[in-house]
């Protein structure tokens, strides 16, 4: 799975109530990815994505900019060990 690079996310800012997660998820399948995003309660947005090291660099990058309507002011970035995760990107509502 050398190819492969796993990540968790954590994005701060004017990130809720602006389609942030719906424009991840579009992203994130655009480029083949596998995970999931969800809000968090403290206003923040959370997300694990899965798939080909050069895609999810791409959409590592993409957090720093997020949404066209949201104001990203932090983003924290922890590597995982790839599943080998093949799913699709969901949004998760709780």
């Amino acid at each position: 799975m050398a190819d492969r690079k796993r990540i968790h996310v954590i994005v701060e800012g004017r990130v809720q109530g602006v389609f942030f997660r719906a424009y991840t998820r579009d992203e994130a399948v655009a480029l083949g990815l596998a995970g999931w995003v969800k809000n968090r309660p403290d206003g923040s947005v959370e997300a694990l994505v899965e798939g080909k090291k050069s895609a999810v660099e791409k959409m590592e990058k993409w957090f720093y900019r997020g949404s066209p309507h949201s104001n990203v002011t932090g983003v924290h970035v922890t590597e995982e060990t790839p599943v080998g995760d093949n799913s699709t990107f969901e949004i998760h509502y709780y």
